[in-house]
């Protein structure tokens, strides 16, 4: 049984005014998430992305379509207890200090004051706070407030964690504090789905990823599929040597020629006529320095897929 389920999921909102049309926040969106991975929502804003938690969190209800989390309607609330939820814009009582906050909604959570002191404390150092715990929030920046956040989803020790926009806010040492404490999630055998367009996180910790515009799911799977499917992208040829009137000459196939002194850099947009350029080089007595295949990167996947739905180009199939 997956952790989160979605099918076929559509919201739309009114306007509420007569003649005004309503708006289609997510079109027919599917999407499973596994247990004991972590799942990337990625896309750029408004894309549909905090529409999706809110109904997933039972917040708000969709249009048409199911949301399931463990084999349960969202919003259901059994599921809710197996369930960490940071939102995009969390409110915080500012004149609590970073123990109290915790402790509060770990009492809310119904924890018992031993394991409670226990939790408040492990995950204050987790997230980095322990030298700050007895700071009112009023005096926490908004990184800060975000770590604090963070770990008032974990209080409970739920089994999923649901993150909106996590790493926004936070400097870089914030980011790696948040990352692996992600990674540490997984390894306890946890679930964790977030949103989020900060696409070199999605890279670095994600099993796999799906892209969101305009309500529409459209590509999902792991990040080396999306990005390659096995096929070079570009090749880079680096040589010296030849004068750069005569790196002109042989650099009719690059899509981006780069002439820093004797050194030239050659851009192809594939394999198919690397043996062309080889020898225009040995021709013009110039010496190969490197040929270096790169493959496709997320950002371009997501910047395409960005560009051809706003174009009315049909989706890519992951």
């Amino acid at each position: 049984m997956d952790a989160i389920h979605i099918h076929e999921l559509t919201k739309r909102f009114w306007s509420g005014w007569p003649g005004r049309p309503s708006v289609t926040a997510l079109d027919g969106l599917s999407l499973s998430v596994s247990r004991g991975e972590i799942y990337g929502f990625l896309g750029p804003n408004g894309s549909g992305k905090t529409t999706t938690l809110k109904i997933l969190m039972g917040l708000i209800r969709a249009t048409s379509g199911t949301a399931e989390l463990f084999g349960q309607p969202a919003g259901d609330v059994q599921v809710r207890r197996r369930i960490g939820f940071l939102p995009e814009s969390p409110y915080f009582y500012d004149y609590l200090t970073g123990e109290e906050f915790l402790s509060f909604y770990g009492q809310l959570a119904g924890l018992q004051r031993t394991e409670l002191g226990r939790r408040v404390t492990d995950l204050l150092e987790q997230v980095g706070l322990s030298d700050a715990r007895r700071r009112q929030l009023r005096q926490f920046s908004k990184g800060m407030l975000q770590r604090v956040g963070l770990a008032q989803a974990l209080i409970h020790d739920p089994e999923l964690i649901i993150l909106d926009e996590p790493m926004s806010g936070l400097d870089p040492l914030g980011r790696k504090q948040i990352r692996d404490l992600i990674l540490s999630l997984r390894d306890q055998g946890k679930t964790v789905f977030f949103s989020t367009h900060i696409i070199p996180d999605v890279e670095m910790i994600c099993d796999r990823v799906g892209i969101i515009v305009k309500g529409r799911l459209l590509a999902s799977g792991r990040v080396d599929e999306l990005v390659s499917h096995g096929h070079t992208q570009s090749v880079e040829v680096v040589c010296e040597g030849i004068p750069a009137e005569r790196v002109r000459t042989i650099a009719e196939p690059a899509t981006r020629v780069l002439q820093q002194g004797r050194r030239a850099l050659l851009v192809l947009p594939g394999h198919e006529r690397l043996e062309e350029i080889l020898a225009a080089i040995r021709a013009q007595g110039g010496t190969l320095v490197s040929v270096t295949p790169q493959k496709g990167s997320l950002e371009e996947l997501f910047l395409q897929q960005t560009h051809d739905q706003a174009d009315g180009r049909p989706a890519r199939e992951a």
